[in-house]
């Protein structure tokens, strides 16, 4: 196996996109206090990741996060629904459900040459924790949306920062 790991960032490269990701992060967490919802979840984390820190990639262009997201959202919604499980309950989705929720979205987003791994999450916390989606939905687009603007905000400030995205659409 002779691979070989990506090259170490510079250290004002690794300064900024870690600072980028964790004021977009922190950004979340105050839109979440100020409606006193819970905006920042584990999913978003990871898109908040791949956008700042691997901005080229196909998994962090603009159509994957924001599209990737919402299908993982109906995945999660559809598969809960099949599986029995009400929306908003105070029981939880299974394990198994959520498994087969995750490789739903993993399909569509493939379908749809969407790829985000961080939508399939997005499917698992929907079928464990059933939103109610008139709230999750709405705040999770926003969420999405503002994940990417932010990336793009950051990629203009440092001169030498890759440029986000590599496309819109």
């Amino acid at each position: 196996m002779a691979g070989r790991a990506p090259a170490r960032p510079a250290p004002a490269a690794a300064v900024h996109s870690v600072s980028a990701a964790t004021a977009a992060l922190l950004g979340l967490v105050a839109l979440g206090a100020l409606l006193h919802e819970p905006v920042l979840i584990p999913p978003l984390a990871a898109s908040a990741a791949l956008v700042h820190c691997a901005p080229a990639l196909p998994l962090a262009q603009p159509r994957s996060v924001v599209v990737g997201h919402l299908l993982g959202a109906a995945a999660g919604y559809a598969v809960g629904a099949a599986a029995g499980y009400a929306v908003g309950a105070a029981a939880s989705g299974s394990a198994w459900a959520a498994a087969v929720a995750a490789g739903v979205t993993l399909a569509l987003t493939t379908l749809a040459r969407t790829p985000h791994s961080p939508a399939c999450a997005t499917a698992v916390v929907i079928v464990l924790q059933s939103p109610a989606p008139g709230r999750f939905v709405p705040l999770l687009l926003g969420s999405t949306v503002l994940l990417v603007l932010t990336a793009f905000a950051a990629s203009r400030i440092r001169r030498a920062a890759p440029k986000y995205p590599a496309y819109w659409w």
